[in-house]
């Protein structure tokens, strides 16, 4: 299969984290806007371009007091840094359907390298529509301190509030661009 354009499927695409709470659970988030532009065959992804950003706005951990935190200077500071950028640098196949995924991520001004493992699931023709789709999904894990997110309270017990490492998971859902 050749290098194509595919379209994301935001009604079947998701953008979710989960970071420690207290050190005794976890807070899971999701961000309701978000767009890419693919260019990849699905059965080989070392030749992929992807760009992918998150409106940091639309964050959502199903509490409204802690969303506006999150969107607040504290962490995110939307009003100065709206948006969360990925731009691939380099792609290599570590399994059969398996990638490891490097590239500039950008939160709040700042950009860093970053690797993602991304899952090809699967390939499949729309039944309603015959064209083509794929889906990935990509996982990984990012220290929010290393992008200015540093805001914390500590424990009496000892520990902190939030932790500082947030797992990511992108689930992405593409039709091929007709």
């Amino acid at each position: 299969m050749a290098v194509s354009k595919w379209v994301l499927d935001p009604a079947h695409s998701e953008v979710n984290f989960s970071v420690r709470h207290m050190m005794i659970s976890r807070v899971n988030g999701t961000f309701h806007k978000f767009d890419a532009n693919l260019e990849l065959d699905p059965e080989d992804l070392t030749t992929a371009k992807v760009e992918f950003t998150v409106d940091l706005a639309s964050v959502d951990t199903r509490n409204a007091d802690r969303d506006n935190h999150l969107r607040s200077p504290d962490f995110f500071d939307v009003e100065n840094h709206p948006k969360m950028t990925f731009t691939s640098t380099s792609i290599e196949k570590v399994g059969d359907k398996e990638y490891k995924v490097t590239g500039d991520l950008t939160i709040r001004g700042k950009t860093l390298p970053q690797t993602f493992t991304v899952t090809v699931e699967g390939l499949a023709k729309n039944p309603f529509t015959g064209i083509e789709s794929a889906g990935f999904i990509a996982k990984g894990e990012i220290d929010r301190k290393d992008y200015g997110l540093v805001w914390n309270f500590a424990l009496e017990g000892g520990g902190v509030l939030v932790g500082e490492k947030v797992n990511v998971e992108v689930v992405v859902e593409a039709t091929r661009e007709q």
